[in-house]
C-alpha cells in the first residue's frame, strides 16, 4: 500500500451553510457535536450565515458559548448557498472538509464513513440519495430528466441524486476555492475538479423545522444555469437551427422564382408571408436573447466584484493564533 491509504486527519472542517435555520440549530447543534466527540474527530464546524431573516444568527451565536470548536460567519446579505458554500470553503483549515445542510436532512453520522473512504485513499466522498420518494412526482420526473439533459449537453456529466453532501480532501477544496466564477453550479464544479471519487449512499431525513427555500422557480433557474455555465450546446443549436432557416429561404426563393418564370406571377399570398414573417423573428429574438445571456455572464466576470461580503466573523479569525492566520489571511484576500 502507499502513503496515501494511511490518512489519519489532524483536522477537519465541516462547512454548513444557513439560511433562516433558527429553528434547526438546537437541533444540529448537539447531534452534530455529539457524533464528533462520540467518534474522536477533530473538527472545527464552520456555519455561514448567509443573510437570514430570522434568528439563525443569534441562536448560533449561543451555541459557540458550548461549543468553542464553533466558527461563524455572517454575510452582509444573501448571495446564495453556493457562494455561501464558498466562504466555508474560505476559511477552513481541515485536511478535509465536510460540506452538509443546516436542515438534518443531510446526517451526521454519515461523517464517519466518509472519513473511512478518505482514509481508504478517495479525495471525494460523496452522498447519494438511497431514493426520492419524499419528493413529489413531478420534482422527481424533472429531476431526473435535468441529469440526462445535462450530461448529454455538457462534457462535464454529474452523478444524478448526488449534491453537497460530500467530504474532500484539502487539495480538492483548494482547487474549488480557485475557481471564482460568479455564476457557481456547484454540481458541475465538483465534477469538472475531477480526483478519484465514491459514491456513499445514505436515507433523506425529514427536515428539522420548517420547508425548503428551493421553489420550483428557483431550482428551474439553478438548473438553467448549470447547463450554461458548462455547455456552449445552446449557442450551436442556435447556429444549426438559424443555418437550417437559411437554407431552407434559399430552396424557398428558388422555387418561387421558377414557378414564377414557368406559370406567371401568382396572386401574393399574404397568409403565409405573416406566419414565416413572425417564426423568423421569433427564432431571431430567441437567438439574441441566447446570445444575451452569455454576454451577461461575461459582463458579471469582468467587473471582478468580490464574491461576497463578511459582515461579521466570530471564531478562529479573530483568535491571536498561528492556525487562524491562514484563514483570515485568505478572507483579507479574496472577499
Amino acid at each position: 500500500m502507499t502513503a496515501r491509504n494511511h490518512r489519519e486527519p489532524a483536522l477537519i472542517s465541516i462547512v454548513i451553510p444557513l439560511f433562516n435555520e433558527e429553528a434547526s440549530i438546537d437541533a444540529l447543534m448537539p447531534r452534530l457535536f455529539g457524533l464528533l466527540e462520540r467518534e474522536g474527530i477533530a473538527a472545527e464546524v464552520i456555519c455561514v450565515d448567509d443573510g437570514s431573516r430570522d434568528a439563525t444568527w443569534d441562536r448560533a451565536m449561543l451555541w459557540r458559548a458550548t461549543y468553542p470548536a464553533l466558527t461563524l460567519v455572517s454575510l452582509s446579505r444573501n448571495f446564495g448557498k453556493e457562494i455561501a458554500i464558498t466562504a466555508g470553503l474560505d476559511v477552513a483549515d481541515g485536511d478535509a472538509v465536510v460540506l452538509m445542510d443546516g436542515d438534518l436532512q443531510h446526517p451526521p453520522e454519515v461523517i464517519p464513513e466518509f472519513l473511512r473512504q478518505w482514509r481508504a485513499g478517495y479525495d471525494i466522498a460523496y452522498g447519494v440519495r438511497r431514493d426520492r420518494s419524499s419528493d413529489g412526482a413531478l420534482r422527481r420526473a424533472s429531476s431526473r430528466y435535468f441529469y440526462r439533459l445535462f450530461n448529454a449537453v455538457s462534457n462535464t456529466p454529474i452523478t444524478p441524486d448526488a449534491g453537497d453532501f460530500r467530504l474532500m480532501d484539502r487539495k480538492v477544496a483548494d482547487a474549488i476555492r480557485r475557481m471564482r466564477e460568479r455564476a457557481r453550479f456547484m454540481k458541475g464544479i465538483y465534477s469538472w475538479v475531477g480526483f478519484k471519487s465514491i459514491a456513499v449512499d445514505f436515507d433523506v431525513e425529514e427536515r428539522a423545522h420548517g420547508k425548503s427555500t428551493f421553489s420550483p422557480g428557483r431550482l428551474f433557474n439553478l438548473a438553467f444555469d448549470g447547463i450554461l455555465s458548462f455547455s456552449t450546446v445552446p449557442l450551436r443549436i442556435a447556429m444549426y437551427v438559424g443555418a437550417a432557416v437559411a437554407l431552407l429561404s434559399l430552396g424557398l426563393g428558388a422555387y418561387y422564382l421558377l414557378r414564377t418564370l414557368i406559370f406567371g406571377i401568382d396572386v401574393p399570398g399574404f397568409a403565409s408571408i405573416i406566419v414565416s414573417t413572425l417564426a423568423l423573428s421569433g427564432f431571431t429574438m430567441l437567438q439574441i436573447g441566447l446570445m444575451g445571456l452569455y454576454l451577461g455572464r461575461i459582463y458579471d466576470e469582468v467587473k471582478a466584484r468580490p464574491l461576497y461580503l463578511v459582515r461579521e466573523i466570530v471564531g478562529k479569525t479573530t483568535a491571536d493564533s498561528a492556525p487562524a492566520k491562514p484563514a483570515l489571511r485568505r478572507l483579507k484576500d479574496l472577499v
